[in-house]
């Protein structure tokens, strides 16, 4: 059963926490309550004094901020003036608290206020959808679209539209890498001939491949009724994202094993029980390390890309707080910062678990 617990532990990239289920168990305590003050403790301590570095510096900079707005009040209204400012900023009235980089009290409190807000929209969802069953019921009886609500989407909704535009992407990128990737790495040829045209499109900037994007996109469908943003973004995510995929995939074909390659030319497989059953199985790990860099570079343009093609996800959102200005706008964009980092870890888990996976299936 420990095994069990350990095995899956190490799985789900929980590692970490082995020596404390030895510990439970009574094994090797001396070295495992070693193991997990280096690999879980420290760590926790680490986070805790990131924090209070943070606290740190956000005191000492709304200092700076807070002596600053007094004097220019004094400088343009005079002493009274400089000292009513003084008295409602130590007040903690928000009017005129300093614009300075957020504690974590206050990128806190700016999560609550983005939750708040969340389940205020979602009522108000809840009760628009209520309010219009019965009309939408009718449009469709008649062929017609249904009445959609239109009011602003709330933090969760944008994480969830930018998690949609990364996962279209990464599918394109997939799509057009891997098939691409296995035709050069079979043919030495193709690969020297076409070789400066992975070299000079790898590096361009996700900018250019939106603006280019836009172009092509906004022409083909100019008379089409569906969300264009979302179309230019993810299509321009998966063009600035496929590289990885495509020179690792190319690499891993064209390195299996030649003991492999005669061995299928010995049994006459075909051009596509080759692929599938010889050159696919062997590549795997090279394929999976590609797409999980595509998928990490996917994420890191998306918010770029996002926040140029006004598509409504966390681009939009950090940028949108940015020239908001008001006096939660930067712990509001600290909470952003935090997610986008957060989701980004989470995919390459979850690409590094399907790795395992195919792997281990690959081997089997």
């Amino acid at each position: 059963m420990g095994q069990t617990i350990l095995a899956s532990f190490r799985w789900l990239g929980f590692g970490f926490l082995d020596p404390l289920v030895k510990l439970f168990q009574g094994i090797e305590p001396k070295k495992n309550g070693a193991l997990f003050l280096k690999k879980a403790i420290i760590p926790i301590l680490s986070i805790a004094i990131f924090l209070g570095v943070a606290n740190f510096f956000s005191s000492y900079l709304y200092n700076i901020e807070r002596e600053r707005k007094i004097e220019k009040t004094r400088e343009t209204q005079g002493d009274e003036a400089a000292l009513a400012m003084q008295e409602c900023i130590d007040s903690g009235d928000i009017s005129c608290k300093p614009n300075s980089l957020p504690s974590p009290a206050d990128v806190w409190r700016a999560t609550q206020t983005l939750i708040a807000d969340h389940r205020m929209i979602s009522t108000d969802k809840a009760e628009f959808k209520t309010r219009t069953a019965a009309v939408n019921a009718q449009r469709h009886a008649q062929g017609l679209s249904s009445i959609r609500y239109t009011g602003r989407p709330s933090f969760v909704d944008q994480i969830f539209t930018s998690l949609k535009t990364v996962f279209a992407g990464f599918l394109l990128a997939a799509f057009l890498a891997i098939p691409a990737g296995i035709v050069l790495g079979l043919s030495e040829t193709l690969r020297t001939a076409l070789n400066w045209i992975i070299q000079i499109f790898k590096p361009v900037s996700p900018v250019v491949w939106l603006l280019l994007v836009s172009m092509v996109v906004k022409t083909i469908l100019a008379s089409a009724d569906m969300d264009k943003s979302f179309v230019i973004s993810f299509i321009s995510v998966g063009l600035c994202s496929m590289w990885a995929t495509l020179v690792n995939t190319s690499v891993g074909v064209s390195s299996v094993d030649k003991d492999y390659l005669n061995v299928s030319k010995v049994l006459r497989l075909g051009v596509v029980s080759n692929v599938f059953k010889v050159i696919l199985p062997s590549s795997v790990p090279l394929i999976f390390t590609g797409l999980r860099i595509t998928l990490s570079v996917a994420w890191m343009v998306l918010i770029a890309i996002e926040l140029l093609a006004q598509s409504p996800g966390l681009g939009s959102f950090v940028w949108e707080e940015f020239q908001n200005g008001a006096n939660d706008s930067n712990a509001k964009i600290i909470v952003a910062m935090f997610v986008i980092g957060g989701i980004g870890f989470a995919l390459d888990r979850l690409m590094m678990l399907v790795q395992k996976a195919v792997s281990y299936e690959s081997k089997a």
